[in-house]
């Protein structure tokens, strides 16, 4: 095994796969961000208990969950222009396609959580005239982000990894950069090796801070 060509090799490209990780971390934040707060939204229609907002909310979910990922990508990326002429960039299709997707999971897992929490509090705020907003921002979601952080963080995780998709509409993330150090190279296993391996230390990275978010969260338990 050559050492000193590997070490040329990686000097060399390492800057595209430095751009690649910045862009993947960026690209997972903000979809999370979007994700969060739209899967929030659907969350509490769905434990409201007004019929036509439910179903609706219930029908969202079933589409996003039930049609691959990749095909969303597709139809808002090259849909979005057709259908409303407004020039979508790729990474707008991907935060979009990716935060609707990521908010049909995140709310189940947060209608879990709001429905785990005991009903004799949220009667015992009504009792006391706590309007339901309070009752829900104030009472119900704090405890129920309590018990529901480890399916948000592996989402978070399943959001960093399913980044690589957004490769194929010619995102510049780490698979992208793989992609074209190939194309250079003609060697396939060693960028894929290098990708893999970011992803692996992202993905430990997250895993670490999440275990340490989860033990301050329920420090008072």
């Amino acid at each position: 095994m050559d050492l000193a060509y590997y070490g040329d090799l990686f000097s060399k490209y390492w800057p595209m796969f430095e751009e690649g990780t910045k862009n993947a971390l960026l690209f997972t934040a903000f979809s999370t961000a979007a994700g969060f707060i739209w899967g929030t939204l659907l969350a509490l229609i769905k434990v409201s208990r007004i019929g036509p907002l439910v179903w609706a909310s219930r029908f969202y979910t079933s589409i996003f969950r039930g049609t691959p990922l990749l095909v969303q990508l597709y139809m808002i990326y090259f849909g979005t222009p057709h259908v409303t002429g407004y020039p979508i960039t790729a990474l707008e299709a991907a935060v979009l396609a990716f935060g609707l997707n990521a908010a049909a999971y995140i709310s189940e897992v947060l209608r879990g959580g709001m429905e785990a929490v005991d009903k004799g509090q949220r009667d015992a705020a009504t009792s006391l005239g706590v309007s339901y907003r309070k009752t829900m921002f104030h009472i119900v979601i704090p405890q129920a982000l309590k018990h529901v952080l480890p399916g948000l963080v592996n989402e978070m995780i399943a959001l960093l990894k399913e980044s690589s998709l957004i490769s194929v509409i010619a995102v510049t993330d780490i698979t992208r950069a793989a992609q074209r150090i190939i194309s250079v190279t003609y060697r396939p296993f060693e960028p894929f090796l290098v990708a893999a391996l970011i992803y692996y230390v992202l993905v430990m990275i997250l895993t670490v801070i999440a275990n340490r978010l989860e033990a301050w969260v329920r420090r008072s338990d």
